[in-house]
């Protein structure tokens, strides 16, 4: 790859990981290609984006993005080194739990997740338990839907009751 080839795939890095809100590094090496085409269809299932990357040029990429402090993740950056981004914040790290019932790989070298920087295998529980946007959004709108719908209910219910002693009181 000569100089030139190197920038644009900087630039494509760049462009790529600072408007992905959610991104993984994971470990993808000693898998075999049945189960490489096996992950990379699971990830096009659940709409990960998976590439393999080289680490010198994502620490590139990580240091051009404006804004953001990556520096955890240059240490990380041995090996090979696989690149899934995703709208979900959980979904790679389901796919990456999912998988290593069957295979000791991928393995969660660091993932960005709405800001927050997780570093390590050991964070993939807390990553799978995550909630997305919309998980999150529908169970705020029940919590604020339950009170009200008690007192509705309560009203309903005390309503004939109610009715029914002023009628009893207004006939004595």
């Amino acid at each position: 790859m000569n100089k030139d080839e190197k920038s644009k795939q900087i630039a494509y890095l760049t462009d790529k990981i600072s408007n992905a809100s959610i991104f993984y590094l994971a470990d993808t090496s000693e898998l075999s290609a049945d189960e490489t085409s096996k992950l990379r269809r699971r990830c096009f299932k659940g709409e990960v984006s998976l590439e393999v990357v080289k680490n010198t040029l994502v620490k590139k990429a990580l240091e051009n993005i404006e804004g953001k402090d990556m520096s955890p993740f240059y240490d990380l950056l041995k090996g090979q080194t696989s690149l899934m981004i995703s709208e979900k914040g959980n979904e790679p790290a389901k796919i990456i739990k999912e998988f290593r019932k069957k295979s000791d790989r991928p393995i969660l070298k660091g993932a960005f997740v709405e800001e927050a920087i997780f570093v390590g295998d050991d964070q993939i529980d807390t990553l799978v338990a995550l909630k997305s946007k919309e998980e999150l959004i529908g169970e705020i709108i029940t919590l604020l839907q339950s009170p009200a719908k008690n007192v509705i209910s309560a009203l309903n219910s005390g309503g004939s009751t109610i009715a029914g002693l002023v009628k009893t009181l207004g006939e004595r």
